[in-house]
């Protein structure tokens, strides 16, 4: 059985690299919910439906990236958070306005929650606005 940490490390880089819910559900129960405080994911609900939109967001934004700053576990609270930045530049078709060539750089957190050994929530932490106004967006 694989520990939580490695569990959420390969969900992490596979939601990450816009693998969507077909390759991220194998480190989630199948009804995982989301949250997040951030205004283009406010009505997101499940954890498939975030990892689909992460799918969606790489044709927009193709050379995305990320660097890990940090991951850190909670056995005590069955939870692993991870520090990330994300970097990309809006080049692809898609998304609120045609492609403005413009790059964003965003600190972002996801806190994944634990049930046995797969994920049942996550929280993502994120200062989108600014994200946004980066890509010429808002």
């Amino acid at each position: 059985m694989a520990s939580i940490t490695e569990v959420a490390e390969a969900f992490f880089a596979s939601c990450e690299t816009g693998k969507g819910w077909d390759v991220c559900k194998a480190y989630c129960t199948s009804n995982a919910t989301f949250s997040a405080q951030a205004e283009p994911l406010l009505a997101f609900k499940t954890l498939e439906e975030y990892t689909d939109w992460m799918k969606g967001i790489m044709t927009v934004l193709p050379d995305a990236r990320y660097d890990v700053k940090s991951f850190a576990t909670d056995a005590a609270r069955q939870n692993v958070a991870a520090y990330g930045v994300f970097h990309a530049t809006h080049t692809g078709q898609g998304g609120p306005v045609p492609p403005t060539g413009r790059k964003t750089s965003t600190d972002y957190v996801y806190v994944m929650q634990f049930t046995g050994d797969k994920i049942s929530h996550m929280t993502k932490i994120w200062n989108a606005g600014l994200a946004l106004k980066d890509l010429g967006w808002a």
